[in-house]
């Protein structure tokens, strides 16, 4: 297969520079400094999307807010992967026109994967006409000259054409926080799994090049970020668009030999991609954490054929199995699909067979849930949702107990944790997390949030670890 990869060049980047400084411009000509509100529904890449939109807001003279009825700007930014996402964006987008009416200047954007998709752009085009501005993933490095239009204009704004995409470099991110980060490595995807919309609305897959991904890498360290998760799609693809120079493993361990103390993490891999180098790199890395988030979906070879996700069950067991073998300490997780169009009984409890063996951490459990444009979305489906919803709570049952299990495990030893936040548990106050990705709730004092320090295990749950800092000294509130 030929990659293109295709950039925005810097004279395009300028223009939009340029649309920046005249909103600014405008901006600071007000009596207040106007506010903008981003909301953010899905995934990892969204969130690191949404960053992007608040750099450029706060380039163009915006500060921000959490209330709709403050903000002058809402920007709202969609996920396309499961319908219920869909509704609840629909319903508070609907409950929006209230916000409008109290405030008319205020501009309303939606941007994201549902715009990107040709039905539901043409319902906010038809039903919700106090949306300002519509954008798809593609567009997101054209949103100063599309906020500028509507500022100066009368006109909606539609940018949701058809697009492979492009990669954009050098937009500005403001982030939450100084603690994690999110570091986009490569952006859509080409493995077209049946049930998935994501290669429609994100295009095919685009690498970033590895020295800009270093150059990102080496500013976050140097700010003090502790904990860095690399994003993709499928970030085993990494690098087919570079001619071999640079392939995912490699970029790892050149992120991992950058002088700091900090943990590399990454979403998502795919198994027909993940292997023998990627282990041994993640083994042999000891900034690289012993996390891996391996979705398998379906424990039946002819409901994975059908998904299009090319491997089959022996195949991932025999992966989990590996990584097992290279990282003893490895914490596993995956996401699993219950009711796919078709699936039997019997072929479920496959399934459930595959997990009671690999006995992951946790999993991300959903039913089915049909993308319109999708090849599964056309397929015959003669199970109802009550069959369904009965199986995925067989499905979650064994799960928790698997991970209650694993987790009574760490009771008493100590882990080396990143201290991360605060917890609305008044007895364990901070949150933390393991090298491994689990959730601590933690004792001690503030003073600890953004420190590794080591933890002592008292207790657990089927969703956390409860732990105590070890260091007298330490634990006082500061």
């Amino acid at each position: 297969m030929s990659y293109k990869r295709t950039e925005i060049s810097s004279e395009e980047l300028r223009v939009q520079e340029g649309f920046m400084a005249k909103v600014r411009e405008l901006n600071a000509s007000r009596e207040n400094k106007p506010l903008a509100f981003v909301d953010t529904y899905g995934c990892q890449q969204n969130e690191a999307d949404s960053e992007k939109i608040r750099g450029m807001l706060a380039e163009m003279g915006y500060d921000f807010t959490r209330s709709e009825r403050e903000a002058d700007v809402i920007v709202i930014n969609t996920c396309a992967v499961r319908e219920h996402a869909e509704t609840r964006v629909f319903g508070n987008v609907g409950a929006l026109v209230h916000t409008k009416r109290a405030k008319p200047e205020q501009i309303i954007a939606l941007c994201g994967c549902m715009v990107q998709q040709p039905s539901a752009a043409e319902r906010l085009k038809k039903s919700y006409r106090h949306v300002d501005i519509v954008f798809g993933p593609h567009a997101l490095w054209r949103f100063p000259e599309l906020l500028y239009g509507a500022v100066v204009g009368s006109e909606r704004l539609f940018a949701v054409d058809p697009s492979d995409g492009e990669i954009a470099e050098g937009l500005p991110v403001r982030r939450d926080g100084k603690i994690k980060a999110w570091l986009s490595i490569m952006y859509g995807c080409n493995n077209f799994c049946s049930y998935c919309v994501v290669p429609y609305v994100r295009g095919r897959e685009r690498s970033r090049r590895p020295e800009d991904i270093i150059a990102d890498a080496k500013e976050l360290i140097a700010a003090g970020y502790k904990d860095i998760t690399l994003l993709g799609q499928n970030v085993n693809s990494y690098g087919g668009d570079l001619g071999g120079e640079t392939d995912f493993s490699e970029l790892l361990r050149m992120i991992n030999d950058l002088p700091g103390d900090f943990l590399i993490r990454f979403m998502t891999s795919h198994p027909k991609d993940a292997g023998e180098k990627l282990f041994r790199t993640m083994a042999e890395c000891g900034k690289v954490a012993k996390h891996l988030h391996l979705p398998f979906q379906a424990g039946n070879d002819r409901v994975l054929k059908t998904m299009n996700r090319r491997y089959t069950r022996s195949g991932y067991l025999a992966l989990a199995e590996r990584a097992r073998e290279l990282m003893p300490d490895i914490v596993l997780t995956s996401d699993v699909i219950v009711g796919f169009p078709g699936e039997t009984e019997v072929e479920f409890e496959d399934t459930m067979t595959l997990i009671d063996r690999v006995k992951f951490d946790a999993l991300f459990t959903f039913i089915y849930s049909p993308r319109k444009g999708t090849p599964a979305a056309e397929m015959p489906d003669p199970f109802t949702r009550e069959e369904k919803q009965r199986r995925f709570e067989r499905l979650v049952a064994a799960q928790n107990a698997i991970s209650a299990e694993k987790h009574a495990s760490y009771n008493g030893t100590v882990q080396r944790v990143l201290v991360d936040g605060l917890s609305d548990d008044a007895d364990f106050p901070l949150t933390a997390r393991t090298n491994g990705g689990r959730l601590v709730h933690l004792k001690g004092g503030r003073a600890l949030i953004g420190d590794f320090i080591d933890a002592k295990i008292v207790s657990s749950n089927t969703w956390a670890l409860f732990g105590e800092a070890i260091g007298a000294d330490r634990e006082a509130e500061k």
